[in-house]
C-alpha cells in the first residue's frame, strides 16, 4: 500500500493518519507534527526515508516569492535534505496549479461576486498564484504579507507593490529563524483575538491564504466573513462556526473531516504519478487533478453562503 507523510513543524495535536482510495490505489495519508522543532521534524525524516513513497515538508516552504522571483528559506534546506531516497515535496506546486484552479472555480462555475468584493489575503509570497487569480477576478484586493508575517501594520493593495517589496526585503526575511516569521508547534494554538491588527478582517469580506496565518490576529466577531484557506480541522470548522463566519472553502478535499495541507497533496500527487517531482510539469498535474475530480469543499456554516443561488 502506498504511504504518504507530512513531516510538519505545526502542533502534535493536529497530527492525523488515514486510509483513502485515490484512482483505485489505497493509501495511507499520515500528518506528524513536531511541536517546532526542526531537529525532531529532520530525525523523523531520516527514519522514515526509504520507507514511505513520498514526504510533505508541512508548516514551512522551502521556496516563497512572487512571480519569477523566489528566495529559499534558510531553515528549510536542512528539512529537504533530510530525505535522500524518498521524495519530498512543500505544497508549492499545488498552490501553483490546484488552488489558482480553485479561485477560478468560485469565479466562474459557482459566480461568487469577487467584483464587488474586498479580499484580505493573508501572505500573497506564500501563495503567489492564488494571489494572482484573485487579483484576476477584480476583486479589492488587500495584501498582508507585512502584516502577517513580520508585525509590520501596513498593507498592500497590489502584486506590482509586493514584487517590489519582496525583491526588497526577501534575502533578508530568507535568513530570519522560521518561528520569527510563522506560527510553529504551540504557538500554533494560541490567538490574538481583537488584536491591533482586526480591522484588517473588518475591512474584508474574505480572508484567504494559509490557516495559521488567517487565524492568527482573527476577531472573536467575523459575522457575515467568508474563509478560503486548508488544513481545517472539525474543531476548526467549529470554531469558524461559533465566530459567524458564513462560508468556509478549502482549497484541499475533505479526508474524514480533515483538509490537509499543500505540501500533503503534492506528495500524493507525486506518488500516484510515480515520477521524480522535477520531472513532473504542471500539465501532468493538472491531468491527474481531473483525473482525481478534486473540487474546492464549500461548507456554509452561518448562512447566507457566499455562493450565489
Amino acid at each position: 500500500m502506498k504511504h504518504v507523510v507530512s513531516v510538519s513543524l505545526g502542533s502534535s495535536k493536529r497530527n492525523k493518519r488515514t486510509q483513502q482510495e485515490f484512482l483505485g490505489e489505497p493509501v495511507i495519508i499520515e500528518r506528524i507534527g513536531t511541536d517546532g522543532s526542526i531537529a525532531k521534524a529532520i530525525e523523523l525524516i531520516g527514519e522514515l526515508d526509504g520507507k514511505v513513497d513520498a514526504f510533505g515538508m508541512g508548516g514551512i516552504d522551502l521556496w516563497v516569492g512572487c512571480g519569477n522571483y523566489k528566495f529559499m528559506l534558510r531553515d528549510a534546506i536542512p528539512i529537504a535534505n533530510a530525505a535522500k531516497k524518498s521524495p519530498i515535496v512543500d505544497g508549492g506546486r499545488v498552490k501553483g496549479t490546484l488552488e489558482r484552479r480553485v479561485i477560478q472555480y468560485l469565479d466562474k462555475v459557482c459566480r461568487v461576486p469577487f467584483k464587488d468584493l474586498t479580499v484580505l489575503m493573508v501572505s500573497g509570497a506564500d501563495r503567489f498564484p492564488m494571489a494572482e487569480a484573485l487579483a484576476a477576478t477584480g476583486c479589492s484586493l488587500i495584501l498582508g504579507d507585512l502584516i502577517f508575517t513580520l508585525g509590520i501594520p501596513v498593507p498592500l493593495r497590489s502584486l506590482n507593490t509586493l514584487d517590489r517589496v519582496a525583491r526588497l526585503i526577501g534575502p533578508m526575511v530568507a535568513r530570519l529563524p522560521f518561528s520569527m516569521l510563522y506560527p510553529t508547534g504551540q504557538k500554533q494554538e494560541k490567538r490574538a483575538a481583537n488584536s491591533k491588527y482586526a480591522k484588517y478582517y473588518h475591512q474584508a469580506d474574505i480572508i484567504a491564504g494559509d490557516f495559521h496565518y488567517v487565524v492568527k490576529h482573527m476577531p472573536l466577531d467575523m459575522k457575515g466573513k467568508s474563509v478560503i484557506t486548508n488544513t481545517v480541522t472539525e474543531d476548526d470548522i467549529e470554531d469558524f462556526r461559533r465566530r459567524g463566519i458564513s462560508t468556509l472553502i478549502t482549497t484541499t478535499p475533505d479526508m474524514e473531516g480533515r483538509s490537509f495541507g499543500t505540501n500533503v497533496l503534492e506528495a500524493l500527487l507525486v506518488t500516484l504519478l510515480g515520477k521524480n517531482p522535477q520531472d513532473i510539469t504542471d500539465d501532468e498535474i493538472n491531468g491527474i487533478l481531473d483525473r482525481l475530480g478534486f473540487k474546492p469543499r464549500i461548507l456554509v456554516l452561518n448562512p447566507p453562503s457566499l455562493i450565489p443561488e
